[in-house]
């Protein structure tokens, strides 16, 4: 495996894209190659197989669509590459890249997501377009639809983007569905933010080895966090976050991430009650509410999104300034996915959880100073809102259709896309009970 040598710098013309390129990417205000392309885009380029790890914001995304369009150039013709990927969010934000990059070619393109209208869909896949973006549920829901709704039969390219991801069991049969569909002859290309034993182990179609590259900039952007904690009653918690994003990091654009979708919305309310602009991106909101809380979030709108992992996955908002882990994830894999949205981290959950973390990351967190009795004055005002939130909640019924779904053993997947119909049904999370105590870690750059 190529472990990321100390390389030259290259232009991209050096790397073997074309003049057309060139100038899409200097409209862009891009004038130099990132690590991963300057690895990845020659390789590509040459026809291997390739694995690519690097961190979200080094351009990735990039990494594999340049050398596909370059190639689209060359022989256009029906569909030519399919980027599977496991979240809606992180499909339509690949397709833009390929949008706008792919201007020169008249590229066309179509999001394949779940949330949006089949037909709308098939329609856009009877045209054959050049590049599909999609998540694994939806795109079988059409190949099953039909004989023909996706003939994938001459594809040139398969793009798994956030691999670590797609390879979980709940994407298993999915992904078996799609590759049975595809020629044995292709580029198959996987990128992630992390290194898995399960992508190092893959068996690739092509009889030659994979070219497999890892950043050494890997774990860079955590590392240049300021994370830090808090030890507090989960009783209180609620009161602590308030007061954090009231004081300590008042005027800043930041996400909050939390563990379930009920929680979420109850944040949102909250902080809405004690007169904090706010919006919120999870799993039970229509796919045109999510895409709407993004583009107010990105364009400044509001300056607090309220996520579940939906937003944690390859999402590329560099004007975050803080990072709110309401509840950490189980996973310390997770973690650094989540605080690699931005540059600043502020984290909560139990001492196991982030000893696992810094292990990770090899790197310790120091505690957060916080004035216990401030925290005491706003109990009252945080105590009503939250009561505000939770009659809002029963109110409108949150999460009734998540139950029947799971009474009739349809649960959709939180965090992604649902597994299809046919699709293997994600198992049940085991939820954590509150703990007596927590621990609220926080990371500022």
């Amino acid at each position: 495996m190529a472990d990321a040598p100390q390389m030259p710098k290259r232009s991209f013309r050096e790397l073997g894209l074309d003049s057309w390129l060139e100038d899409a990417l200097r409209s862009l205000s891009i004038k130099e190659p990132s690590e991963i392309q300057q690895a990845c885009i020659p390789e590509i380029l040459a026809g291997r197989d390739v694995i690519g790890s690097a961190t979200t914001g080094s351009g990735k995304t990039a990494a594999f669509a340049l050398p596909i369009l370059q190639k689209l150039a060359e022989d256009p013709f029906g569909i030519f590459a399919l980027v599977v990927t496991p979240t809606r969010e992180l499909a339509f934000q690949i397709a833009e890249q390929f949008r706008v990059l792919g201007a020169g070619v008249n590229l066309k393109q179509s999001v394949v997501v779940g949330g949006l209208d089949m037909m709308t869909q098939a329609l856009e896949l009877s045209r054959r377009p050049h590049v599909i973006v999609a998540t694994p549920g939806r795109l079988v829901d059409h190949i099953n639809s039909s004989t023909d709704a996706v003939n994938l039969k001459r594809l040139k390219f398969l793009v798994f983007d956030e691999a670590d991801r797609l390879l979980d069991d709940t994407f298993a049969d999915d992904l078996a569905v799609i590759l049975d569909q595809l020629p044995k002859k292709r580029q198959t290309l996987l990128f992630s933010a992390t290194m898995t034993e399960e992508i190092k182990s893959l068996n690739f179609s092509s009889s030659s080895k994979p070219f497999t590259y890892q950043c050494n900039s890997r774990f860079d952007t955590v590392e240049k966090l300021d994370q830090r904690y808090v030890f507090i009653s989960s009783t209180v918690r609620d009161a602590y976050l308030a007061h954090l994003v009231k004081t300590n990091f008042e005027g800043k654009t930041m996400i909050i991430f939390t563990g379930k979708c009920r929680t979420c919305e109850r944040l949102r309310v909250m902080l809405r009650e004690l007169g904090l602009k706010s919006t919120a991106l999870h799993a039970q909101m229509s796919q045109s509410d999510r895409l709407g809380s993004l583009a107010k979030f990105k364009g400044g709108i509001v300056p607090i999104l309220l996520a579940t992992d939906v937003g944690s996955r390859g999402l590329d908002i560099p004007t975050v300034q803080v990072v709110m882990n309401y509840e950490l994830p189980a996973d310390a894999t997770d973690y650094i996915h989540r605080v690699g949205r931005t540059a600043r981290a502020v984290t909560q959950h139990d001492i196991n959880v982030l000893l696992n973390i810094e292990k990770k990351m090899q790197k310790k967190m120091q505690e957060l100073p916080v004035v216990e009795n401030e925290v005491l004055e706003i109990l009252n005002e945080v105590a009503l809102a939250q009561r505000v939130a939770n009659m809002h909640l029963s109110d409108n019924d949150f999460g009734q259709r998540r139950k029947i779904n799971r009474e009739k053993g349809q649960l959709p997947q939180q965090g992604s896309d649902a597994p299809s119909k046919a699709g293997k049904r994600r198992k049940e999370a085991k939820e954590t009970g509150d703990r007596k105590k927590s621990k609220l870690t926080a990371s500022t750059a």
